[in-house]
């Protein structure tokens, strides 16, 4: 391994030549405090940035072994230091000048959730941060003077303020520590207490706007009806209530403007830990639940939606059904069944982006079209059985169809952001409102054996990717649509599932079921982290996605799918 001061001499040697020397100074360097590796050098100054990182042995660093021994505490202490690190980088970023991208010192920037990127990595003892560094030109021709200044001058006081102990204060650490040991517990203790969510009393539910995540101020806190309320002791917070929602058919109601998608979205998101501060931070749903929704013109291929799709006027398969448009009523569909096949054990819906006709129909609607006629067994015929049969629960968000009431265990109404517990009430009116019958084929899940066709790329380094924020990606021009995969929650997440992407296509042989090929880059992402996916790029900008989220990507791949 050279020293900083062969860097230094390197830098010296390589000043006002053409930008391709930048090239020679590729490798690791130890600079004492820490090892700093160049890894990757952008072609010209106005390219990607530069690919950076530094190494620190876990000893040195000094933080101490209960904070990074189990993966969640591991993955909060990641988090912490990524932030402060970031925000170290972010005073030295353009204070060296030149050319294009001249400059530039960035890593990753969380928002709200705690999730593991390949940005801040604690691994076998090792700490590793990863950065981006726009190497300094004038024009096209390298100005090693301003480098030197981000490597000895800007860059280290950053490393040693964020990524040693000594430079913490204790307590911030320590109550991060705590915070994710409370938060792994109430995870734990969802199963054990049959519940699907708890929502501490207090928390901060609505968000400050469509654009931000940040909590908003003034809002109402979470309050808890008593019939609903449910105690923890955690381990640091102490006795905390909060609403538990139980296993089973819970339904939301309330008037526009009352809080109910306020809720439900934070049940979405209560499938990631937040930050101290967010107001979510005692909000956890348990991490199998999955959003559903309409997606109109949406690809599926090879599923089996006899469940809720059958008797096709023009004949078609419903049990290997294809479409590469798919209505609104089939998105859905597929959703839960696609939902099924991954192992979800809750799912999450709002009226307000559902095909109608998938959820419900009425009486009146099914006098006038026979049940002969309408090929759509709806889901308030299948919610029942999907959770007494198959131990899937259902949140469901309503505001204008009351058929659901009959099939709800929990009624939940929401009244200027606080919750009632209206079940009784409800109950009392049904015999007044009987549910219409609905004309449904036994309940029988269907076995799945759908393949991905995969066939290694000839050419790894010709297969390009595009990261469109958390929308989609594309790959080799073929576009990935997730715009409707609500629960993606940072653009790191869509760039490693654009990493999977590409392994899968060069890597993998086909055809394997969609199951399995989910399992192993589950598996691959435990195993050797999102480094197995970098392919030398979105270097510093991978998070790890759920298998919810994989399960989506492989099923809206419009490739070959045999």
């Amino acid at each position: 391994m050279k020293s900083k001061l062969d860097l230094r001499h390197e830098l010296k040697q390589i000043n006002r030549r053409g930008y391709p020397a930048y090239k020679s100074l590729r490798g690791q360097y130890d600079f004492g405090d820490f090892v700093l590796s160049i890894d990757h050098v952008q072609g010209d100054p106005f390219a990607s940035p530069s690919n950076l990182s530094v190494v620190i042995p876990m000893k040195k660093a000094g933080f101490p072994e209960e904070y990074w021994r189990e993966d969640y505490s591991c993955i909060a202490l990641e988090d912490c230091l990524l932030r402060r690190f970031s925000q170290g980088l972010a005073k030295c970023s353009f204070k060296a000048k030149g050319s294009g991208k001249s400059g530039l010192v960035g890593t990753s920037r969380p928002g709200q959730e705690i999730l593991h990127r390949s940005a801040m990595v604690i691994a076998k003892n090792t700490l590793t941060a990863r950065l981006e560094v726009g190497f300094p030109a004038n024009g096209r021709t390298v100005n090693s003077n301003e480098l030197a200044k981000i490597l000895f001058d800007l860059l280290p006081p950053a490393v040693v303020q964020s990524l040693y102990y000594r430079s913490w204060r204790r307590e911030t650490l320590q109550k991060n520590y705590e915070l994710s040991v409370d938060q792994h517990f109430i995870r734990e203790e969802l199963p054990k207490r049959k519940l699907v969510a708890f929502l501490a009393e207090g928390s901060v539910l609505p968000r400050m706007s469509g654009v931000s995540d940040r909590p908003l101020a003034d809002a109402v806190p979470l309050s808890v009806p008593e019939t609903l309320r449910v105690e923890m002791d955690l381990p640091y917070h102490g006795k905390t209530a909060g609403l538990g929602i139980p296993e089973g058919v819970t339904l939301i109601i309330g008037g526009g403007y009352h809080g109910k998608s306020t809720l439900l979205q934070a049940l979405e998101q209560g499938v990631y830990n937040h930050i101290a501060g967010d107001g979510r931070e005692y909000a956890v749903t348990e991490e199998s639940a999955l959003k559903l929704r309409a997606e109109d013109g949406r690809s599926v291929k090879n599923l089996d939606l006899s469940l809720f799709i059958h008797n096709l006027p023009n004949g078609k398969d419903t049990k290997r059904f294809s479409t590469a448009d798919a209505s609104g009523s089939t998105s859905q569909a597929a959703a839960v069944m696609e939902g099924v096949e991954m192992g979800s054990h809750t799912f999450l819906i709002d009226e307000d982006t559902s095909a109608t006709n998938f959820l419900v129909r009425d009486e009146f609607m099914q006098k006038i079209v026979h049940g002969d006629k309408e090929p759509i067994t709806p889901f308030c015929a299948r919610v029942r059985d999907l959770y007494e049969k198959a131990g899937i629960s259902t949140v469901l968000v309503a505001g204008s169809s009351g058929a659901f009431f009959h099939m709800a265990d929990t009624v939940i109404q929401m009244d200027s952001y606080r919750p009632l517990d209206v079940k009784k009430r409800v109950d009392a009116f049904l015999p007044e409102y009987p549910l219409p019958v609905f004309e449904a084929e036994a309940f029988l899940l269907p076995q799945t054996d759908r393949a991905f066709w995969g066939s290694p790329a000839r050419r790894d380094d010709r297969m390009k990717t595009k990261v469109m924020s958390t929308d989609g990606f594309s790959i080799n021009h073929e576009t990935v649509d997730l715009r409707y995969v609500e629960q993606l929650a940072d653009s790191e997440q869509m760039a490693a599932l654009a990493g999977m992407m590409r392994y899968v296509l060069t890597k993998v042989s086909g055809p394997v079921t969609v199951k399995r090929l989910a399992g192993m880059l589950t598996s691959l992402l435990e195993r050797n982290g999102l480094e197995a996916f970098m392919e030398g790029y979105a270097y510093c900008g991978m998070a790890a996605p759920r298998i919810q989220e994989i399960y989506a990507m492989l099923n809206r791949y419009r490739g070959k799918c045999e």
